[in-house]
Protein backbone atom coordinates (compact mmCIF):
# COMPACT_ATOMS: atom_id res chain seq x y z
CA UNK A 1 0.00 0.00 0.00
CA UNK A 2 1.14 3.52 -0.78
CA UNK A 3 0.24 6.23 1.72
CA UNK A 4 0.88 9.92 1.15
CA UNK A 5 0.28 12.65 3.70
CA UNK A 6 -0.03 16.18 2.37
CA UNK A 7 0.17 18.67 5.20
CA UNK A 8 0.23 22.44 5.44
CA UNK A 9 3.18 23.90 7.33
CA UNK A 10 6.51 22.74 8.62
CA UNK A 11 7.12 20.88 11.85
CA UNK A 12 8.82 23.28 14.25
CA UNK A 13 8.70 21.43 17.57
CA UNK A 14 11.47 18.88 18.03
CA UNK A 15 9.34 16.45 20.05
CA UNK A 16 6.71 16.31 17.28
CA UNK A 17 9.40 15.93 14.62
CA UNK A 18 10.97 13.03 16.55
CA UNK A 19 7.61 11.31 16.94
CA UNK A 20 6.87 11.67 13.22
CA UNK A 21 10.30 10.26 12.41
CA UNK A 22 9.71 7.28 14.73
CA UNK A 23 6.29 6.37 13.32
CA UNK A 24 7.49 6.88 9.75
CA UNK A 25 10.26 4.36 10.46
CA UNK A 26 7.79 1.90 12.01
CA UNK A 27 5.43 2.25 9.05
CA UNK A 28 8.15 1.36 6.54
CA UNK A 29 7.40 -2.34 7.32
CA UNK A 30 3.78 -1.95 6.22
CA UNK A 31 3.57 0.62 3.45
CA UNK A 32 5.37 3.00 1.17
CA UNK A 33 4.99 6.32 3.04
CA UNK A 34 5.53 9.76 1.59
CA UNK A 35 5.03 13.03 3.46
CA UNK A 36 4.61 16.25 1.49
CA UNK A 37 4.67 19.63 3.18
CA UNK A 38 3.19 22.69 1.51
CA UNK A 39 3.85 26.16 2.88
CA UNK A 40 1.28 27.87 5.03
CA UNK A 41 -0.03 31.40 4.63
CA UNK A 42 0.46 34.00 7.31
CA UNK A 43 -2.83 34.34 9.16
CA UNK A 44 -3.05 37.11 11.77
CA UNK A 45 -5.49 36.62 14.66
CA UNK A 46 -8.17 39.08 13.55
CA UNK A 47 -8.93 38.01 9.97
CA UNK A 48 -12.34 38.60 8.47
CA UNK A 49 -14.29 35.64 7.02
CA UNK A 50 -13.30 36.75 3.52
CA UNK A 51 -9.62 36.95 4.47
CA UNK A 52 -9.81 33.47 6.06
CA UNK A 53 -11.21 32.09 2.81
CA UNK A 54 -8.36 33.69 0.86
CA UNK A 55 -5.80 32.04 3.16
CA UNK A 56 -7.50 28.62 2.90
CA UNK A 57 -7.78 28.95 -0.89
CA UNK A 58 -4.08 29.79 -1.29
CA UNK A 59 -3.09 26.82 0.87
CA UNK A 60 -5.68 24.74 -1.00
CA UNK A 61 -4.08 25.54 -4.36
CA UNK A 62 -0.76 24.23 -3.04
CA UNK A 63 -2.43 21.05 -1.77
CA UNK A 64 -4.30 20.46 -5.03
CA UNK A 65 -1.07 20.80 -7.02
CA UNK A 66 0.37 17.85 -5.06
CA UNK A 67 -2.58 15.46 -5.47
CA UNK A 68 -2.22 12.63 -7.95
CA UNK A 69 -5.12 11.47 -10.11
CA UNK A 70 -5.32 7.82 -9.03
CA UNK A 71 -5.32 8.23 -5.29
CA UNK A 72 -8.12 7.86 -2.76
CA UNK A 73 -8.17 11.16 -0.88
CA UNK A 74 -9.09 11.38 2.79
CA UNK A 75 -9.39 14.84 4.33
CA UNK A 76 -8.90 15.36 8.04
CA UNK A 77 -11.85 17.56 8.89
CA UNK A 78 -13.58 18.31 12.18
CA UNK A 79 -16.97 17.55 10.58
CA UNK A 80 -15.78 14.22 9.16
CA UNK A 81 -16.67 10.72 10.29
CA UNK A 82 -15.41 9.63 13.71
CA UNK A 83 -13.98 6.11 13.69
CA UNK A 84 -12.55 3.92 16.42
CA UNK A 85 -9.03 2.60 15.82
CA UNK A 86 -10.53 -0.76 14.82
CA UNK A 87 -12.97 0.88 12.39
CA UNK A 88 -10.12 2.91 10.91
CA UNK A 89 -8.10 -0.28 10.45
CA UNK A 90 -11.06 -1.90 8.68
CA UNK A 91 -11.45 1.20 6.50
CA UNK A 92 -7.83 0.89 5.34
CA UNK A 93 -8.29 -2.86 4.71
CA UNK A 94 -11.51 -2.30 2.75
CA UNK A 95 -9.87 0.38 0.63
CA UNK A 96 -7.06 -2.01 -0.28
CA UNK A 97 -9.54 -4.82 -1.05
CA UNK A 98 -11.54 -2.57 -3.38
CA UNK A 99 -8.50 -1.51 -5.39
CA UNK A 100 -7.59 1.67 -3.53
CA UNK A 101 -4.04 0.86 -2.52
CA UNK A 102 -2.89 4.45 -3.09
CA UNK A 103 -4.29 6.64 -0.30
CA UNK A 104 -3.61 10.31 0.35
CA UNK A 105 -4.44 11.99 3.65
CA UNK A 106 -4.77 15.78 3.60
CA UNK A 107 -4.19 17.95 6.68
CA UNK A 108 -5.04 21.63 6.36
CA UNK A 109 -3.49 24.60 8.06
CA UNK A 110 -4.66 26.43 11.16
CA UNK A 111 -7.86 27.57 9.42
CA UNK A 112 -8.69 24.18 7.93
CA UNK A 113 -9.13 23.11 4.31
CA UNK A 114 -10.57 25.06 1.39
CA UNK A 115 -13.89 23.95 -0.05
CA UNK A 116 -12.14 23.10 -3.32
CA UNK A 117 -9.85 20.63 -1.53
CA UNK A 118 -12.80 19.13 0.39
CA UNK A 119 -14.66 18.69 -2.91
CA UNK A 120 -11.77 16.57 -4.26
CA UNK A 121 -11.84 14.23 -1.27
CA UNK A 122 -13.50 10.83 -1.28
CA UNK A 123 -13.85 10.71 2.50
CA UNK A 124 -13.72 13.10 5.44
CA UNK A 125 -12.23 11.76 8.67
CA UNK A 126 -12.41 13.40 12.09
CA UNK A 127 -10.27 12.42 15.05
CA UNK A 128 -12.30 14.51 17.48
CA UNK A 129 -14.62 17.48 17.78
CA UNK A 130 -11.69 19.14 19.55
CA UNK A 131 -9.24 21.33 17.69
CA UNK A 132 -5.60 20.20 17.47
CA UNK A 133 -2.55 21.95 16.04
CA UNK A 134 -2.09 20.73 12.47
CA UNK A 135 1.53 19.75 13.20
CA UNK A 136 0.38 17.49 16.04
CA UNK A 137 -2.33 15.99 13.81
CA UNK A 138 0.37 14.67 11.49
CA UNK A 139 1.89 12.72 14.39
CA UNK A 140 -1.51 11.46 15.59
CA UNK A 141 -2.43 10.37 12.06
CA UNK A 142 0.83 8.45 11.62
CA UNK A 143 0.32 6.71 14.95
CA UNK A 144 -3.22 5.70 13.99
CA UNK A 145 -2.13 4.41 10.57
CA UNK A 146 0.55 2.35 12.32
CA UNK A 147 -2.00 1.09 14.86
CA UNK A 148 -4.38 0.27 12.01
CA UNK A 149 -1.80 -1.92 10.28
CA UNK A 150 -1.01 -3.69 13.55
CA UNK A 151 -4.70 -4.34 14.21
CA UNK A 152 -5.36 -5.69 10.70
CA UNK A 153 -2.45 -8.11 10.99
CA UNK A 154 -3.44 -9.29 14.45
CA UNK A 155 -0.20 -7.99 15.91
CA UNK A 156 -0.08 -6.83 19.53
CA UNK A 157 -0.31 -3.14 20.23
CA UNK A 158 -1.16 -1.37 23.46
CA UNK A 159 -4.74 -0.25 23.96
Amino acid sequence: MKITIISVGKIKEKFIYNGIKEYSKRLSRYCNLKVIEVSDEKAPENLSEAEMEIVKNKEGERILSKLSNNTYIIALAIDGKNLSSEEFSHKLDNLALTGHSDITFVIGGSLGLSQEVLNQCSYKLSFSKMTFPHQLMRLILLEQIYRGFRISRGEPYHK
